[in-house]
């Protein structure tokens, strides 16, 4: 048990906090919680149920983790939440516990930041390196891959994917997959072109970019169908990384891919 421990922290006997971990002021941590070194909880955070958060956390006053999802079907099965390490949870984010409609965790992988508000609701699947700025709101088995960017106040609907690097502008409704490497905005969220700065600023190659471009103009400005655009991007397109991610991330979409 770690020693850096406030005296007004309630901490279970049972939890598993590493020697090295601060617990502030008014925390409150359940005795399925595990955290691991160097993460700070710096005060008034509750985490309960069966959590685990990962090494060199920091989260902020009134953020609430592993508490039961608002989810009408749940009846308190045991479900849990994995957090990695280098995350900053800033104050009032909440983050649920799986319901049993998914896999049985809700899982935030490293270095992301979430700003004041987020709620990340039960069974979604976060990346690393994601930035979801502040009351962005993910319902219920959201997928956000790697380095996606979403705007304050965004509203994310149940069972949707935001694709890699992409970027979701503020005041969004995202009622359909956002593709990766592209831009997003609206209520009824529209798509308006590729990343292209953030893709530059994460250090992608011109010719990334170019066939980039080049696939994002046959699937969206050409009138196909999206399965004659695949069809074309696979024979016109060299298959690099990118390209073909973009094409299987298109290819296992259920909802519809945002246009």
């Amino acid at each position: 048990m770690s020693k850096d421990i406030h005296k007004t922290a309630i901490v279970s006997s049972k939890a598993e906090i590493d020697e090295d971990v601060y617990i502030g002021p008014f925390c409150i941590i359940g005795e399925e919680v595990v955290i691991r070194r160097g993460t700070k909880l710096i005060s008034n955070v509750i985490v309960e149920g069966d959590t685990e958060i990962g090494k060199d956390c920091v989260i902020h006053p009134f953020a609430t983790i592993g508490v039961a999802p608002q989810d009408l079907k749940y009846k308190n099965e045991e479900t849990g939440v994995k957090i990695g390490n280098k995350n900053i949870i800033r104050e009032y984010v909440s983050i649920h516990r799986a319901s049993v409609g998914g896999d049985g965790f809700t899982e935030i992988g490293d270095s992301n930041f979430l700003m004041a508000y987020v709620h990340i609701a039960h069974d979604c699947k976060i990346g690393n390196s994601v930035i979801m700025a502040n009351a962005a709101t993910l319902a219920g088995h959201v997928h956000v891959e790697d380095y996606a960017v979403i705007g304050g106040l965004v509203a994310v609907h149940q069972f949707t994917r935001i694709g890699a690097y992409a970027m979701v502008g503020g005041f969004s409704g995202i009622g359909q997959d956002i593709p990766p490497y592209t831009m997003a905005s609206g209520a009824r969220a529209k798509l308006y072109g590729l990343n292209a700065i953030g893709l530059k600023r994460h250090g992608f190659s011109d010719e990334a970019i170019n066939s980039l471009k080049k696939a994002y103009k046959i699937l969206f400005r050409e009138k196909r169908t999206l399965k004659d655009a695949l069809k074309k991007i696979k024979s016109d397109l060299p298959e690099t990384p990118e390209i073909k991610h973009l094409i299987e991330f298109i290819e296992k979409n259920k909802r519809g891919i945002c246009r």
